[in-house]
């Protein structure tokens, strides 16, 4: 792997990326990345404080397993990594996250040991009686030694031998500075000598003092060995989720790794896909600064770079590895969220001359050796600069024709850069081979760094040499050599170049106008939809009055003669066939309607499931089916919305609305057609229980009502309501 990466030029971004890292490891995160992605993206949703640096404990794990012993400083390592799970249990996480938490459950003894220690890493009062005795003797002990440092000082019979007046710490040891003579004055040890010829020397009484230090300091080594022994004792019983424990922090600080490092420069997560689309969108290689991002797609087995020298070809094949690389190992960078790559499981880069004094190997024969070797990848990509290199340009044309043919077939991706015309020829007319062009800027002589596909691209070697100071002579006859009809040739390269880069701009500004033209369309029918909807919403106010203009003609029927009231309700009827209501229709749409079309009835839209004389029989695109007349009926150019996931929904009967159906009056083939459309309403309105009139009489207009609501699908029940709502005469029905 670090060859590799060596190879695509990926070691400060890898460099900068393990920094982040609380300990040092490998940049492979194993396991499902699917998951592992899922679990970074709910984290990243968290503000969190990164883990503290802490060393690797494989070694330590292992001495526990062999009944060691381990050091204060090591125990408080293992304390680091609990402490920080302990911190992370407190957030309220969700999904995969609190899955992954939940898993881990720390015991109460291990979590007792972690209190034995403060932010500082040192044994908190309490944790052993002769420990802390201890501790305090040897503060005392250093009080002693201070004061007994500043009596001498400042003591007159001293002083003229002081050089100055601090205590100076030489080899560890507190002393003075004093000059020669100083033996008048004062019994001590000269430790050291200061550069101008003075003595650092420590008082005898500070030197008993001292060994009483050393003395104890011993006896608070001794009762930490027990310490440490009791807790390793501890540890070896929960030795199994002590390793687990490590190797989940490892994973965790893989995971706040790429957060962290995500959020530098705004980085992307791509991650790898299996539909076999592999895409960059405005990718920027980490190597290079302030680059001029790009856009490739590389979908097919082969992608042959050809063009002008120093054109970004080799960073191209790069930036295409490198992109792979990161998503395989789930890396953030810096490329639009569209990128698609696909998981490979190697990844191969044959970069450098293999030329070899010391194993006699030439340059063609190396890259034999490292092609032999691809014949037995499986799932891989591999990325070949200057195919060519080392042999006659044209038997290698057709041996690695064959050989890259060879190779497809085993499923294997392969992303070539070449100067020589024959072979990109030769590959042009597979179907598997996509040929990319590096563009050069012919006005200002230098090349664009940005590239052409579908085209072969010319090499510039001429031009190239000229712009970096080889004489225009040599250059010249240069040309002559190289041939009229070959030059001929490159020119018609670059006019197909040229050609190419046109019939693409154009196609460009074509569906430019295809997508303008299609939100125009698409705003005009929105427009026409509404202004349907409004003229339907007229349609039904006129229906209400018309009907209530029929219930006061009922009226009538029972309070003033009959023959007078027969009249009047003829006329009502008359009155009511002549409201009209004309509808606005785009004559694209005005087609005879037929079984399967998608058409909208009201406020719904759904598909005809068949078609009756006038009415027709539909599905609303929340499941409901209704039967409706044509004419109420309109085309619908929308497709229908996604799926979606089915829930159980409780609606809430509205608090206005007409709930209730008069039948009295009305034949029974008239009542079941009203009848059935006011159902159809209800249930669109959202009305759970509704109240039917249709009257005692005969007999048979409330027998038919029964049976039809035996058979409708969408009535749950029906009873006689109560006697002051009709009684025998009315129906309450439950939808």
């Amino acid at each position: 792997m670090e060859k590799l990466i060596k190879k695509l030029d990926l070691n400060d971004y890898i460099t900068s990326f393990s920094k982040l890292f609380s300990r040092e490891k490998s940049i492979i995160l194993e396991g499902d990345i699917n998951i592992h992605y899922k679990i970074i993206s709910e984290l990243s949703n968290y503000n969190f404080n990164p883990p503290k640096n802490t060393i690797n404990l494989d070694s330590q794990l292992m001495h526990i397993q062999k009944q060691g012993v381990l050091k204060v400083y090591e125990i408080y390592e293992f304390v680091k990594i609990i402490n920080y799970f302990l911190y992370l249990k407190r957030f309220n996480f969700e999904g995969k996250l609190l899955e992954w938490m939940e898993k881990i459950v720390i015991p109460n003894d291990i979590i007792k040991i972690c209190d034995y220690f403060d932010e500082n890493s040192k044994l908190k009062s309490g944790i052993s009686e002769d420990y802390d005795n201890i501790k305090e003797s040897i503060s005392r002990n250093k009080e002693e030694t201070k004061q007994s440092l500043y009596k001498l000082v400042n003591s007159s019979k001293l002083k003229p031998y002081l050089v100055d007046m601090q205590v100076h710490y030489i080899n560890q040891e507190e002393c003075l500075l004093v000059r020669g003579g100083f033996n008048h004055a004062l019994n001590g040890s000269v430790i050291d000598r200061s550069n101008t010829g003075f003595f650092y020397v420590v008082p005898h009484s500070i030197s008993e003092l001292k060994q009483k230090r050393s003395d104890l300091e011993n006896k608070q080594e001794e009762v930490l060995y027990k310490i440490c022994k009791e807790v390793c004792s501890i540890f070896e019983k929960n030795l199994l989720f002590l390793k687990f424990i490590n190797k989940e922090f490892d994973k965790f600080d893989h995971y706040q790794a790429r957060i962290f490092f995500a959020q530098i420069g705004d980085k992307n997560f791509i991650l790898p896909s299996k539909d076999g689309i592999n895409k960059l969108v405005d990718f920027s290689h980490p190597a290079l600064t302030n680059a001029k991002p790009i856009t490739v797609d590389f979908s097919k087995k082969v992608i042959m770079l050809t063009g002008v020298n120093a054109g970004g070809k080799t960073m191209m094949l790069k930036s295409i590895l490198s992109a792979i690389f990161l998503s395989k190992y789930l890396l953030p960078y810096n490329t639009n969220k569209s990128t698609k790559v696909s998981n490979f499981k190697s990844i191969n880069a044959v970069l450098d001359d293999p030329q070899s004094v010391k194993n006699d190997i030439s340059t063609f024969a190396g890259r034999m050796l490292e092609f032999s070797k691809f014949f037995e990848l499986k799932n891989a990509i591999v990325g070949v600069d200057e195919i060519e290199l080392g042999t006659d340009s044209d038997e290698a044309a057709s041996l690695f024709k064959v050989i890259i043919e060879d190779l497809i077939k085993n499923d294997i991706k392969i992303i070539i850069t070449t100067h020589h015309k024959r072979l990109a020829a030769l590959m042009a007319s597979n179907p598997d081979v996509e040929l990319i062009a590096a563009l050069y800027d012919e006005e200002n002589q230098r090349p664009t760094y940005e590239f052409l596909q579908g085209t072969i691209g010319k090499s510039y070697a001429f031009e190239t040499a000229l712009r970096y100071k080889i004489p225009k002579g040599v250059v010249q006859r240069a040309k002559e050599v190289y041939g009229e009809d070959k030059d001929k040739l490159n020119e018609l390269i670059e006019r197909s170049s040229e050609l190419e880069r046109e019939y693409k701009q154009k196609i460009a500004k074509l569906n430019s106008e295809i997508e303008n033209y299609q939100r125009l369309s698409n705003n005009l029918k929105e427009q026409k939809e509404e202004l349907d909807t409004h003229i339907l919403k007229e349609k039904s106010k006129l229906h209400k009055e018309y009907k209530d203009a029929r219930e006061e003609a009922k009226k009538a029927i029972k309070t003033k003669l009959i023959e007078d009231s027969h009249r009047h309700l003829n006329i009502s009827h008359k009155l009511a066939s002549q409201i009209e209501v004309e509808k606005v229709e785009d004559e694209t749409l005005a087609l005879e309607l037929k079984v399967g079309d998608r058409v909208k009835y009201r406020n719904t839209k759904g598909n005809i499931l068949s078609i009756k004389g006038s009415k027709a029989f539909i599905q609303n695109d929340e499941g409901f089916k209704m039967q409706v007349l044509l004419t109420d009926l309109r085309r619908s150019g929308n497709p229908p919305p996604k799926p979606k996931k089915k829930v159980s929904v409780n609606i809430t009967k509205p608090q206005s609305g007409d709930i209730k159906l008069d039948l009295h009056g009305q034949r029974v083939e008239e009542a079941m057609e009203n009848l059935d459309k006011f159902l159809s309403d209800a249930l669109l309105a959202g009305f759970e229980e509704v109240l039917v009139y249709h009257g005692i009489g005969a007999g048979k207009l409330a027998q038919a009502t029964k049976e039809f609501l035996k058979k409708h699908p969408k009535v749950k029940g029906f009873e006689d309501a109560h006697p002051s709502s009709g009684g025998f005469g009315a129906k309450v029905v439950k939808l």
